[in-house]
């Protein structure tokens, strides 16, 4: 069995005010020309087709371009499940229909979970489609007041699947979660990614997937695997924010032999345009050769510049961010003021909230407000992950 793997197309999505519809048909594009080539069994996108809920015009006619492609002319099976961004109902209207063409679009959590059942020359594999859901429907639809967490939401999940999984055939799961080995946090993200939630409480276990030959896995935008080889992401097929400039956007092949033996294939897609960071001075820059790449754009100079932007995008036409590095002097020396702003952009929500009540009112948090806060907030990042 041969399936592509990839995850979080974003479709839609909006990089400091550029829409990035252009630059992503053109990288998948790369990937419906590799599908024709391998023709594989399948294509699994693990989540997030869409950046929001409600997307622009254009990213809903590009998804029905890609799909159309790859169902109808390419005649390839296409398994998706919604994401932390997608709108679930949306994602599910209509799926009944398009299942007899090849298309297994799951947007919405049922009770019972029944395996996309594919044949190889080896026999049948089954692909457990999971869309993300969050702790609160979980405990909903499984009618199980114990879940509470996003670990306890997939340990229920899995354990359902495992209750009735053929041991005579191969299994793949297909999921949208933040994995991580013991549900730690791990360093793997990028700003551009949603917090499923706060206080550390969207982390899952990856040893719950040891099960599965090979589980597909969306959310974190860096292509890696989680503990063992056969548990992975595919990565975002773009750079959606500076955050991302190290990372090697592509997608993954699979194949799974007759014994459930995995092997991966890493394939790059070349962007349109690079998204990168260029620090130096003014006067330097304006040395460079034009350049259409997105950029982050920091100045070195010492004194404040005059029309920043306008200057920059004589060179770099599509510079999405300028700043000039700014030094502060303390007593002990000398430090980076952009470290102090980092550091407040990566804080915890709750943690950054009770250093600001101190702050103000000169008294700390109260257990009672600490708790109202960090309900509120996971209330609204739920809504938001259903809302885009």
């Amino acid at each position: 069995m041969k399936f592509i793997h990839t995850a979080d197309w974003h479709l839609g999505k909006l990089v400091q005010g550029v829409y990035m519809t252009e630059d992503q048909r053109y990288v998948l594009q790369q990937l419906l020309e590799v599908v024709e080539q391998e023709r594989p069994d399948a294509v699994v996108i693990a989540g997030d087709l869409y950046d929001r809920a409600i997307p622009p015009t254009d990213a809903v006619d590009l998804l029905d371009e890609l799909f159309q492609k790859i169902v109808i002319e390419l005649n390839t099976p296409l398994l998706a499940i919604s994401g932390n961004h997608d709108s679930p109902d949306r994602l599910n209207f209509g799926t009944a229909i398009m299942e007899a063409r090849g298309l297994h679009l799951v947007g919405q959590l049922k009770p019972t979970i029944k395996p996309v059942v594919l044949q190889d020359e080896h026999g049948e594999v089954h692909f457990h489609l999971v869309p993300y859901a969050d702790p609160a429907q979980v405990r909903y639809t499984f009618e199980d007041e114990e879940i509470r967490t996003h670990d306890e939401a997939m340990n229920a999940i899995v354990t359902r699947i495992k209750a009735s999984m053929n041991p005579a055939a191969r299994h793949v799961f297909v999921g949208h979660a933040f994995v991580t080995p013991g549900a730690r946090p791990e360093e793997n993200t990028s700003q551009s990614e949603r917090p499923l939630s706060i206080g550390g409480a969207e982390y899952v276990h990856s040893e719950y997937f040891k099960c599965f030959q090979y589980t597909a896995l969306g959310h974190l935008h860096q292509a890696h695997h989680v503990s063992d080889e056969t548990i992975r992401y595919s990565g975002s097929p773009l750079k959606y924010s500076i955050s991302e400039e190290i990372h090697r956007k592509g997608f993954l092949i699979v194949e799974i032999d007759a014994a459930g033996a995995v092997t991966v294939d890493k394939r790059e897609l070349k962007p349109r345009r690079d998204m990168r960071r260029v620090i130096a001075p003014i006067e330097e820059i304006e040395r460079h050769a034009i350049c259409e790449d997105y950029v982050f754009v920091t100045l070195l100079n010492d004194n404040p510049v005059l029309f920043p932007m306008e200057k920059v995008r004589a060179v770099y036409p599509n510079a999405l961010h300028v700043e000039r590095k700014v030094t502060v002097v303390t007593g002990g020396g000398t430090d980076e003021a952009d470290s102090e702003i980092k550091a407040r952009r990566e804080a915890d929500p709750v943690a950054l909230f009770a250093a600001f009540y101190q702050e103000v009112k000169g008294v700390p948090l109260s257990d009672d407000k600490h708790k109202l806060f960090a309900e509120t907030y996971a209330n609204v990042l739920r809504e938001e992950g259903g809302a885009g």
